[in-house]
């Protein structure tokens, strides 16, 4: 699949620049779940895990498929896994296990990689 960033071609996932942030938002999720008290390791730090993960492989995966429907159909599972992780690390921030200082960056990238994934999703679908 070969799509337009800017005036070069993407030929390969790892060049978008959604993946990139959506691989530093991963990253920053499980740094933030390290902070999170012994006893919300295994539940809430494991579904922060799980959703930010989700991003940026659906993100590739949707690049792999062989049709713009499909690729479109991922990216929109990838901007529902980015608000669920967003819903998870406010939700932390509520129960005290986190300070909001704490989730400032992973909020910051969700919030670039989702207004990336609306372009995106809007121009793939005309």
């Amino acid at each position: 699949m070969d799509l337009q960033q800017g005036d070069k071609s993407v030929r390969n996932y790892k060049e978008l620049l959604v993946w990139q942030r959506a691989m530093e938002l991963a990253c920053e999720a499980y740094a933030v779940t390290g902070r999170l008290p012994k006893e919300e390791m295994y539940a809430l730090g494991d579904q922060i895990r799980r959703s930010a993960i989700s991003v940026p492989s659906n993100i590739a995966e949707g690049y792999g498929r062989n049709s713009t429907r499909d690729y479109v159909r991922f990216l929109s599972i990838a901007r529902g896994s980015r608000y669920e992780l967003e819903t998870q690390l406010l939700l932390c921030v509520r129960l005290g296990y986190i300070a909001e200082s704490d989730i400032e960056r992973a909020i910051q990238l969700g919030t670039e990689v989702a207004k990336i994934l609306n372009v995106m999703i809007t121009k793939l679908s005309q």
